[in-house]
C-alpha cells in the first residue's frame, strides 16, 4: 500500500475542517484535507443559514461551504477528495488510511468529521429534507414564524427544541414514542406546562405528507393502531446525533455517545499531536459559527505543538 508523508492532515469538510485549513495554511503548515463521505458536512443539506455574521442576507448551506472550500484552496490547502477508513496512532509519525488503498504519515492530525442528524427512515422525510423537514430547529425553526409545526424526539434535545420553537411558532405538537420522556425533570415540566406544545403519547410518526413541502404529519397511535393526520407547515427530527467518530475508537478518549472528548478550553485530545474540532466533540452547541471557531483553535493548538516538537 501506498504511503505519503504529510505534515498537517485535516480529516473532513464542515466549518471546523476548513476554518482549521486557512488557518494551518497561513502558519505555514502544508495542510492536506481530505473531504469524507460528505464534503461540506451537515450544512450541504441545510437550505437557507441565517445566522452566521457576515453574511446579511442569508446563505444557502452548499454555497457557503464553496465559500470556505475556495477561501482555504486561496490560503494553499490541498483540499482532496477521499475518506479516512482505519487510523494507527501507536506512535509518531500518526497514520491515517485513506479509501482503504493507501496511508497517509502526519506529524499532527486534526479530526473534524463532525456528527450525523438521525433520522427515522421514511421516505417522505428524506424527499421533503430541506423543504419542511430539519433535524435544526435553532437553525431552521425562524423560517416558520407564527405558523404550526411538528416535532419528534423525547429527550433534551427534543424538549429543548420545542420550547424554542414554541416561542416562535403559533403551535408546536409534539410527538413522543412512549408513555414519558427521557427528558430531564425539569425540562419535561417545562414543555408540558408550555400551553402551545401538544404532546401526542405513545404515538409515532407514519408519514410525512406534502408534494414539494411539507403540508401535514400523519401519526400512528402505538397503542390503538388511530392515526392522526396535522396540518404542519414544518417537521423537525430531534432523535439525536451520531457523532462520525467509529475509527478513532479504541485510540482517542470518548463519552459514551461517541463524541471525542478534548482538553477543556483546547481542541486537544489525550493522544499528542491529534486534535478534534466541531461537531464531533461539541454535543452542546453545534452551530456552523462555533464549528469554525473550534477549527481556528485547532489549528493554532497543532501550529504551537508543531514548533514544540521542532517540527515546524
Amino acid at each position: 500500500m501506498d504511503t505519503e508523508k504529510v505534515h498537517c492532515l485535516i480529516i473532513g469538510s464542515g466549518p471546523a475542517g476548513y476554518t482549521a485549513a486557512i488557518y494551518a495554511s497561513r502558519a505555514g503548515l502544508n495542510p492536506v484535507l481530505y473531504q469524507g463521505i460528505q464534503p461540506g458536512g451537515q450544512l450541504t443539506i441545510t437550505t437557507e443559514v441565517e445566522n452566521y455574521p457576515g453574511y446579511p442576507d442569508g446563505i444557502q448551506g452548499p454555497d457557503m461551504m464553496i465559500h470556505f472550500e475556495n477561501q482555504a484552496k486561496r490560503m494553499g490547502a490541498d483540499i482532496r477528495y477521499g475518506l479516512a477508513t482505519k487510523v494507527d496512532f501507536s506512535g509518531h509519525p500518526l497514520k491515517v488510511e485513506i479509501d482503504e488503498e493507501k496511508w497517509i504519515e502526519a506529524d499532527a492530525v486534526i479530526i473534524s468529521t463532525g456528527a450525523s442528524a438521525k433520522w427515522l427512515g421514511l421516505p417522505s422525510e428524506q424527499r421533503l429534507n430541506g423543504y419542511g423537514v430539519s433535524a435544526c430547529a435553532v437553525c431552521d425553526g425562524f423560517f416558520f414564524k407564527g405558523k404550526e409545526v411538528a416535532i419528534v424526539g423525547a429527550g433534551d434535545t427534543a424538549a429543548e427544541e420545542a420550547l424554542y420553537l414554541s416561542k416562535i411558532c403559533a403551535k408546536v405538537h409534539m410527538v413522543v414514542r412512549r408513555g414519558e420522556m427521557r427528558a430531564s425533570k425539569v425540562m419535561q415540566e417545562r414543555v408540558i406546562n408550555t400551553p402551545n406544545i401538544t404532546i401526542y403519547w405513545n404515538s409515532e410518526t407514519d408519514e410525512v405528507i406534502g408534494a414539494t413541502k411539507v403540508e401535514a404529519l400523519r401519526i400512528k397511535n402505538n397503542q390503538t393502531g388511530d392515526k392522526t393526520e396535522i396540518p404542519v407547515s414544518a417537521f423537525f427530527v430531534a432523535i439525536g446525533h451520531q457523532p462520525n467518530s467509529d475509527i478513532f475508537k479504541g485510540w482517542i478518549d470518548m463519552d459514551d455517545a461517541g463524541y471525542i472528548k478534548t482538553i477543556p478550553g483546547t481542541s486537544k485530545t489525550n493522544l499528542e499531536g491529534v486534535f478534534a474540532a466541531g461537531d464531533v466533540q461539541d454535543k452542546i452547541y453545534r452551530q456552523a459559527v462555533t464549528a469554525a471557531g473550534s477549527g481556528c483553535m485547532a489549528a493554532l493548538d497543532a501550529e504551537r505543538y508543531l514548533g514544540e516538537k521542532g517540527l515546524h
